[in-house]
């Protein structure tokens, strides 16, 4: 038999028919116990996602970071002390017992799991108790209470006195303010501060004020993945069979040379698996206009690849829900914003109201699109932290999502005016903004017509189109609140910014 290579110091052999898999056997300590538990690879951001870890020390007491963790685990008998924003005090006692089964292997989450909602049930009140004797004792403070007493929320202004610090904080704040609480996450807190990725309100002002302090490091991307949403790679249900690519060409050239829409929605929907190989390939994604140019002169064919994509009951959300279930709340909170001359004219626009003012132009856009452009407002671009790429204003992203186009004009007139981009958008072609006639989604230079004659039917169908492709930076806050709070695709596996998931609770508790 062919000779087994070595295993290193502190790894197990996995062996499988076709590779031999080295995963880590690491000993932990939590609280009042140790326990050996196993990691698939030398990883410190897979380590600290096991359990949700905030910082790691050795027995010491020495603080344990990134650069030096694989380093350490080669290290005879080390072990990891891990805490939590809620235990920072480690234990002593041990219990050791070595890792066989994998329902061992899940100890160290589950205790973590099991003693943080022990712990956040004690500590609630201590919490809520706490935020309240600081938001008193600090200026302004009892003002907090006062709003959230008499309108059961917190403006944008008054938030600015609830940035506190760490998780203990965020506890508090939506222990004391229950309507602030996110029902979707799994903390209700993490829009305040996310302890696993290190994200939320609380975070980002921590990490304002220390960037001015800090020394500098080796720079590194240690953001927890989330492969939710749109270049995720889906199952499709309704294919018994996979047919090889000479029989896809087949279809696809039957579907080319004919005129009856009946063949072409069946050939489309036949060559459905084809046609997400073509768009999650990277070196051929910019090839399926090309390779399905009936995409360019059929309309209805984005809605009918999204329905296979997600059954029957996930297109139609936007539609019914938007007039009955966002659009009001949408308003709401957009009057709440700093007043600019855009701001004005969309909230006319949207509340169908006319202007009094004769410096506003009245109106912009319908109702409809009008309140998707005041969603844009209140979940507008964000900073792009150390990229060093320019800002965008609300303003820039509305041209990122819609561009109106005089129907008296030329569509050759805008494709030639317009850069070249693959990101989708809008354009609406009629006699004002309020009054368009046709609706296409330009990408690549390519005019895609749409079947909707509606400014929300557009939206809908802009929004499908994007399964296969990223979201524009500039409205990547805006459609994945689309995408999980409307739609509720990809709920738990999707990565949302603070502000999206701060929207959904107030619109959930409708406040």
């Amino acid at each position: 038999s062919p000779k087994q290579p070595s295993v290193p110091a502190g790894f197990d052999r996995v062996v499988s028919t076709d590779r031999v898999t080295l995963k880590m056997i690491v000993k932990v300590q939590y609280r009042n116990q140790k326990k050996y538990i196993k990691i698939p690879e030398a990883c410190f951001d897979i380590f600290i996602t096991e359990g949700n870890i905030l910082s790691v020390e050795d027995e010491t007491g020495t603080e344990v970071d990134d650069y030096a963790f694989p380093d350490l685990l080669t290290t005879s008998g080390i072990c990891f002390v891990i805490k939590d924003e809620l235990n920072d005090s480690g234990g002593t006692d041990t219990i050791s017992v070595t890792s066989k089964s994998s329902s061992e292997i899940d100890f160290y989450s589950g205790t973590l799991k099991r003693f943080r909602k022990e712990e956040e049930a004690l500590q609630g009140p201590q919490a809520k108790d706490l935020i309240k004797q600081v938001l008193l004792t600090k200026p302004g403070g009892s003002d907090v209470l006062k709003e959230y007493e008499e309108k059961g929320t917190i403006s944008p202004a008054t938030r600015k006195v609830m940035r506190l610090t760490k998780e203990k904080y965020a506890l508090g704040i939506v222990t004391l303010f229950p309507s602030l609480q996110d029902p979707h996450g799994k903390t209700g807190y993490e829009h305040f501060y996310d302890g696993q990725k290190g994200g939320g309100f609380l975070a980002w002002r921590l990490k304002s004020v220390q960037r001015a302090t800090r020394l500098p490091v080796r720079s590194k991307d240690s953001r927890i993945e989330e492969n939710g949403g749109p270049m995720l790679r889906r199952e499709i249900g309704h294919c018994d069979d996979h047919p090889d690519e000479q029989r896809f060409q087949e279809l696809i050239s039957v579907m080319n040379h004919t005129n009856n829409r009946e063949v072409i929605m069946k050939k489309m929907r036949d060559t459905l698996e084809y046609r997400q190989r073509l768009v999650h390939d990277p070196e051929r994604s910019s090839t399926v206009l090309s390779v399905f140019p009936r995409l360019l002169d059929t309309k209805g064919l984005i809605l009918q690849d999204f329905s296979l994509l997600f059954g029957s009951e996930t297109p139609s959300k936007l539609l019914e829900k938007w007039p009955t279930s966002f659009k009001a709340k949408v308003i709401q909170q957009a009057e709440m914003l700093t007043s600019t001359p855009l701001l004005k004219r969309l909230l006319l626009s949207a509340k169908n109201q006319r202007a009094d003012e004769p410096s506003l132009e009245s109106p912009e856009w319908d109702s409809d699109m009008a309140s998707i452009l005041l969603l844009l407002h209140l979940l507008s671009p964000q900073p792009a932290g150390r990229k060093k790429t320019q800002k965008i204003s609300v303003a820039q992203a509305i041209d990122h999502l819609v561009v109106f186009h005089k129907s008296c004009r030329s569509l050759d007139e805008h494709l030639q005016s317009h850069m070249d981009t693959s990101q989708p958008y809008l354009l609406a072609s009629g006699t004002s903004k309020e009054a368009v006639g046709n609706f296409f989604i330009l990408i690549d230079k390519k005019l895609i017509p749409c079947e909707a004659t509606t400014s929300l039917a557009a939206i809908d169908e802009l929004f499908k189109l994007h399964f296969g492709t990223s979201y524009d930076p500039a409205l990547k806050s805006m459609y994945t609140f689309l995408q999980t709070t409307v739609y509720n695709i990809d709920v738990d596996t999707t990565s949302e910014s603070p502000k999206v998931k701060e929207l959904r609770t107030k619109f959930v508790c409708n406040v």
